[in-house]
């Protein structure tokens, strides 16, 4: 047990050496670290650790290697990955055949599996260290600090990457400098509106209650988004000391994380997190002596998008059904159970430590003149580098797809970028070098949100698109308020006859209107937004709509009533391969033999044809095509 100051210090200490050790291969022993994130654990992650074990047992190894999980690298396309100490060689895409060859080559003989290596795209060159990789020269980690590089599962390893730290500093303040320390910092809630932290903080220490609580909102609904869950997989004790730190602040002794139930590995660390911290007697009562005692709760989510809404999420965990409340009063005069509650989600918490332990100025360094430190974002879609990134506020979009993102696959043009989840907009390749930053997303027909980036290239079709995301609001309104709960339905009846090649000029009005209606109107920030999608479409592809509504055609060649399949007959040998594949018996011969073909040519019935492309995937001569 951890009883002072002065025994934190020396556990620190203790820990600092122990974990340096590890990583500067001290004492002639090398790590092997694996990704433990979701994404890697799906791709065979923990079977390869147990065959590294197993190798290095048979090997009479297991004394000079050490094998540990960390949390997720970000870089997710490239996973699984196994990065070994003190070399930092970074080897991805390992499968459990590969680890032999790791063992034999790089373990035992000290040369680098070449083979295992990142290839940057442009240059074709493999890059051992992960630092050199262009994936990750833009980043900057601040809340996803200690992700790939701790055991999630080992307090001594976060202790060690300085973990309670700035939990220690805020300990030796009064709460009114805590407050005044997250207030210079300039950090802004990084869930979704970004409203200022401190200022938040400061409503609930100004109200005179005796319970107060902290809320972290780890619901994450957005379809794509993966940030919180890979900070809660990767370091959930600087998520745990963030809630502290707020606790201590506002005068709360209670901390409730919303977590999504679908999120087991997040779930289970931090839990193991909690009871770690509580045995070294960093969390409970009389923390460090200090007279200050917090303890933690864990709520599991059912899934439902509103509840990512924050008096919706206080709702659920009062055991009331997920809808939002009327504001005001606001969660921080009025919130859980009745008392002040200040409602951050994950992001937010994660940052919060850094700022104590850094200080408020080097936190404020970076980012721009209203928005200060960093984002992270979960970067997919038609994007060579998807994965988890954080950087600076500032970087550009371009500096996002291009740099870290490694640009559009198959030399295709990029068309758009989605940001702020199912509530964002879509911005078009006009924007590329406008700096990323909560005011001017907005200001763009956009939003930060949680931190969703998904790109588009020109195989999307921006009314089908808009069409997805109403889909999925319509499927997540709670129904509590008739803008809402009507609106959406009426733009998605509207938004699939036009996708259908049904839709009228008209339409494009009304869609207009009820977007105004809904973000007038509407109860709750889900229907605020909702429009934001279609508003955005509308705004920068709205020939796309007119090419839908005047020519019954869709130019992407998305939208199945406006397409069909084709087949070229002078590219056709005849081969029968598509008829083979067609579900819908829609193939059939021509009289019509191709020069230099000794088959006749094969036809697709339109009237038949379901348009399923299976014709196509299995065509080895591109004969097959889209009008």
């Amino acid at each position: 047990m951890i009883k002072n100051f002065d025994e934190l210090n020396a556990k620190i200490k203790e820990c600092t050496e122990k974990f340096s050790a590890k990583l500067e291969g001290k004492e002639s022993k090398r790590a092997m670290v694996l990704c433990g994130g979701t994404g890697c654990i799906s791709s065979n992650s923990m079977e390869i650790k147990a065959k590294i074990e197993e190798v290095l047992a048979a090997k009479g190894l297991t004394d000079k290697v050490s094998v540990n999980i960390v949390g997720c690298f970000g870089f997710c396309s490239q996973g699984p990955f196994v990065k070994i100490y003190p070399e930092d060689t970074l080897y991805r895409l390992v499968q459990i055949d590969d680890v032999e060859e790791i063992i034999e080559k790089d373990i035992i003989g000290g040369e680098v599996v070449e083979r295992l290596l990142f290839v940057e795209p442009g240059s074709n060159e493999k890059v051992a260290k992960q630092e050199n990789i262009n994936f990750y020269k833009k980043q900057r980690r601040v809340a996803l600090n200690g992700c790939g590089v701790i055991n999630p599962e080992n307090i001594e390893e976060a202790l060690g990457e300085g973990a309670f730290l700035g939990l220690k500093r805020a300990l030796s303040m009064k709460p009114q400098e805590v407050i005044d320390e997250i207030l210079a910092s300039g950090l802004r809630g990084r869930g979704g509106g970004g409203f200022p932290t401190g200022r938040k903080w400061q409503f609930a220490y100004a109200q005179q209650n005796d319970e107060k609580y902290v809320v972290c909102n780890g619901d994450e609904g957005d379809p794509g988004a993966f940030m919180d869950r890979s900070i809660l997989e990767g370091n959930p004790l600087a998520v745990i000391e963030g809630m502290m730190i707020a606790g201590y602040a506002i005068g709360a002794k209670n901390g409730y994380f919303y977590v999504r139930a679908e999120y087991p590995i997040a779930v289970n660390r931090l839990r193991l997190a909690a009871k770690q911290a509580k045995e070294l007697g960093l969390l409970g009562e009389n923390i460090l002596g200090t007279g200050f005692s917090f303890d933690v709760h864990i709520c599991l989510g059912a899934g439902a998008f509103v509840c990512g809404e924050e008096t919706a999420l206080l709702n659920s965990i009062e055991g009331q059904r997920g809808m939002p409340r009327p504001r005001p009063p606001f969660p921080a005069i009025k919130g859980l159970w009745g008392q002040p509650t200040i409602v951050n989600n994950v992001e937010t918490l994660a940052c919060v430590p850094y700022i104590l332990r850094e200080g408020a100025a080097e936190f404020a360094k970076c980012g721009t003149e209203k928005s200060k430190g960093t984002k992270v974002f979960a970067l997919g879609g038609k994007i060579n580098n998807v994965g988890l990134v954080e950087i600076p506020m500032g970087t550009t979009i371009r500096e996002l797809v291009y740099d870290i993102g490694g640009g559009v696959p198959g030399g295709k043009e990029f068309k758009a970028i989605q940001t702020g989840g199912p509530s964002g907009g879509c911005l078009p390749a006009a924007y590329l070098d406008e700096p990323i930053d909560f005011d001017n997303l907005v200001a763009k027909g956009s939003m930060m949100g949680s931190g969703g980036a998904i790109v588009m290239d020109e195989d999307n079709c921006m009314v089908d698109v808009a069409k997805f995301y109403m889909e999925f609001i319509c499927d997540e309104s709670c129904g509590k308020c008739s803008p809402c709960r009507i609106g959406t339905k009426r733009m998605l009846e509207i938004l699939t006859r036009i996708t259908e090649g049904n839709g009228t000029m008209e339409d494009l009005d009304e869609l207009d209107e009820l977007g105004k209606t809904l973000k007038a109107n509407s109860l709750c920030a889900l229907g605020q937004t909702a429009a934001n999608p279609i508003i955005s479409t509308l705004t920068h592809f709205k020939h796309e709509y007119i090419a839908h509504i005047v020519d019954k055609k869709c130019p992407a060649k998305v939208c199945k009533n406006l397409m069909q399949y084709v087949i070229i007959k002078d590219k056709c040998f005849g081969c029968g391969l598509c008829a083979k594949a067609c579900p819908a018996d829609a193939i059939a011969k021509t009289d019509y033999v191709a020069p230099g073909k000794k088959l006749p040519a094969l036809a697709i019935d339109a009237s038949k044809c379901v348009k399923c492309g299976a014709c196509v995937a299995t065509c080895k001569f591109k004969a097959i095509i889209k009008e």
